[in-house]
């Protein structure tokens, strides 16, 4: 049990908290530049929060699901952490061999029993009895350093150069793009300003509203955006799929169908409409006026929202 091994920290000391509402970065059209921002690597995975606490790892999606069991790699990888206690926040992914990472890649990953997926750790919230989150930045992302050294947890690094130099370099070499941070900023549960993000391709979370088939053969699904109570129509998307994603989707698919479109605004095309309940992540060019995707690609599945 590696991480019953205390080392002391800084903080505030703090009964252990349990699962935290994690921070999110904001969008913004230009990443920011100046002394006071860093700028990490935006990567293309699932964000976890990993908990080690009372002799057992834990791990949580964003909205703090219990995956522990299926990122049982992860969990083995955090059990050699050097603490008693603590919180870790980061990003699941495969690594390919320049560095960059896919979600689709991922998911593929994670329908066997994976050994190629790592947490990336950005960020350490508490440790061996004190909570970090008003700390500044730059003293927990040390701290961090410090207390997956040794392990097979990765350490995302902080770049302090010109973010718009760095925003350049991360999409030249095809990394998904840039999360800049505000160096002596607090951990603050939420969407926040002092956390931007720039992404290379624009990307979206979109509501699958139904489907369509050319004959037998799968082509496409129908999108849908959230605004309020309404659901609606972001457009069509027929490319990114290959035989396997195709026929997984259409398997989750057909116990959802439904006579009528669930659009609050009833379209002109035609297609096979379900429930609005599964979450697919989009990849897109830009958008038209009325909201809708132009040329968008599925990532894949978005099970951890």
């Amino acid at each position: 049990m590696a991480f019953q091994r205390k080392k002391p920290a800084a903080g505030t000391k703090a009964p252990y908290p349990g699962f935290i509402e994690p921070a999110l970065a904001a969008s913004i059209e230009r990443v920011p530049g100046g002394d006071r921002w860093i700028h990490e690597i935006k990567f293309d995975g699932y964000r976890v929060q990993v908990h080690l606490a009372n002799g057992t790892v834990k791990i949580f999606t964003r909205r703090g699901n219990d995956w522990t069991r299926r990122l049982r790699k992860i969990a083995d990888d955090a059990w050699h952490v050097v603490a008693g206690s603590a919180i870790l926040d980061g990003e699941v992914v495969v690594p390919s061999k320049d560095g960059t990472t896919d979600f689709s890649v991922l998911q593929n990953e994670l329908k066997g029993k994976s050994d190629r997926i790592v947490l990336v750790a950005f960020d350490l919230l508490y440790l061996n009895g004190n909570d970090l989150r008003t700390l500044p930045l730059h003293e927990r992302k040390a701290l961090l350093r410090k207390t997956i050294d040794g392990t097979d947890v990765q350490f995302s690094e902080s770049f302090e150069i010109d973010g718009s130099e760095m925003y350049a370099h991360a999409c030249k070499v095809g990394l998904e793009g840039v999360v800049s941070k505000v160096r002596d900023s607090r951990y603050v549960s939420g969407r926040i300003r002092d956390w931007v993000k720039k992404t290379c391709a624009q990307r979206e979370t979109l509501t699958i509203a139904g489907f369509a088939l050319d004959g037998k053969d799968w082509d496409g699904i129908y999108l849908g955006r959230r605004t309020g109570s309404d659901l609606i129509y972001a457009g069509k998307c027929d490319r990114g799929f290959d035989k396997a994603s195709a026929g997984e989707l259409r398997k989750r698919l057909t116990p959802l169908i439904r006579e009528r479109q669930p659009y609050t605004k009833r379209i002109a095309h035609k297609g096979i409409w379900v429930e609005p309940e599964l979450l697919v992540e989009i990849e897109y060019r830009a958008k038209s006026a009325e909201g809708k995707v132009r040329h968008p690609f599925f990532k894949g599945l978005r099970e951890d929202l």
